[in-house]
C-alpha cells in the first residue's frame, strides 16, 4: 500500500485485503481504511471534519 500511495501510512490508516487473504497484497486487493472519525459531534463539527478528510483524500481517491 505504501508503494502505490508513495508514502507511509499515516497515523489512523490501515489496510485492508479485500479478500481477507493477508498475504496477497496484489493491489487489486488492498484498500486503505481509515478510523478516524467524529463520535458524538455536532453537526458543524461534522461538516468541518468532512472537509478535512476530503483535503486529506480527496485528490487520492477521486469518485469513480
Amino acid at each position: 500500500m505504501t508503494q502505490m500511495l508513495g508514502r507511509p501510512l499515516a497515523k489512523g490508516e490501515t489496510v485492508h485485503h479485500r479478500n481477507n487473504i493477508k498475504w496477497d497484497n496484489r493491489p487489486q486487493n488492498l484498500e486503505l481504511w481509515h478510523v478516524h472519525q467524529p463520535c458524538g459531534a455536532s453537526v458543524a463539527d461534522t461538516v468541518a471534519w468532512a472537509r478535512w478528510f476530503l483535503v486529506q483524500y480527496g485528490e487520492e481517491f477521486p469518485e469513480g
